[in-house]
């Protein structure tokens, strides 16, 4: 059985991670908000880019079609961009994303396809590199970045595009977490070379937006400066989302943490209050002893 001593210095350990989770909490909530924002203000402006795209596709010709549209005719490579936090202690966001792009990578390999990893975000890379340390190519970190911007997603859209125009993959996808709130962050994957456009009649058109348009210039050189923006938009919204989705997860993890740290400190001082109450009946009853032998 510990000491009172051990019991004091428990609890007065407790007291103080009870502090740091409760700190920590109130920091991800502060933050959530204006990640939620950024998230959520980045969604219409890529599902605009989708039906704009989907008209344009539409009426492309299919001869002189993008790559990033049609492909590159085979699928035997798959890139897999896998997108997480650079710091834990965020509950179980981190291991949901990885165990989906596990997944994904044990059907594939499955199939017979051979398969590269780019981890966006250090955790990502510390979970995958166990099972895949021989799929790596590389780790993007943001450990110095304090909110994503468009320069960050053009910095990973780079290192996509030079991998696909030299021929290094067929396929893209892309692992992330969309928010939904507090406590609901869904891993998502999603294909981004070649583009999944959906027919027109597939995207939903804004009010007033039925008339019939004219481009200038053609539509094909539309599609060439579209594409490669698009590819850059998606990889910026998923990495808001995962900002907004890690916040999110921190908020709800340290909570659960503090509130545990409450319980853990009420059992221990109940603990500490027995034993302290045994000992003190027992100094009673000795000196109430040697008092009667006497």
């Amino acid at each position: 059985m510990p000491s009172l001593k051990d019991l004091r210095n428990r609890i007065a350990s407790v007291k103080a991670t009870q502090k740091i989770t409760k700190a920590m909490q109130m920091v991800a909530a502060a933050k959530l908000r204006r990640a939620q924002e950024a998230a959520e203000a980045a969604r219409p402006y890529a599902e605009r880019m989708e039906t704009v795209l989907a008209g344009l596709a539409a009426n492309a010709d299919g001869g002189d079609a993008s790559p990033l549209i049609v492909g590159t005719g085979s699928d035997a490579v798959h890139l897999l961009i896998v997108c997480t936090a650079e710091r834990g202690l965020c509950g179980g966001f981190n291991a949901s994303i990885a165990r989906l792009a596990r997944e994904h990578v044990n059907r594939l390999k499955a199939e017979g396809k051979k398969v590269r990893i780019l981890c966006v975000g250090r955790k990502g890379a510390d979970i995958l590199k166990r099972d895949f340390a021989d799929l790596m190519l590389q780790t993007i970190e943001f450990r110095s970045v304090k909110a994503m911007s468009f320069a960050e997603a053009e910095k990973v859209a780079h290192k996509v595009l030079t991998m696909f125009e030299e021929g290094d993959f067929d396929v893209a996808t892309l692992f992330y977490a969309q928010f939904r709130s507090v406590i609901s962050q869904i891993p998502t994957a999603q294909q981004i070379i070649p583009a999944v456009i959906a027919s027109e009649g597939e995207v939903p058109v804004p009010a007033g937006a039925s008339a019939v348009s004219e481009y200038e210039p053609e539509r094909g050189e539309i599609l060439e400066d579209l594409l490669p923006r698009n590819i850059r938009v998606q990889i910026f919204k998923a990495l808001l989302e995962n900002a907004a989705s890690e916040q999110g997860a921190r908020m709800s993890a340290m909570d659960n943490a503090t509130r545990n740290a409450g319980d853990m400190i009420n059992r221990l001082t109940l603990s500490y209050n027995r034993s302290r109450q045994a000992i003190i009946t027992k100094e009673l009853i000795e000196i109430i002893s040697g008092a009667e032998a006497l």
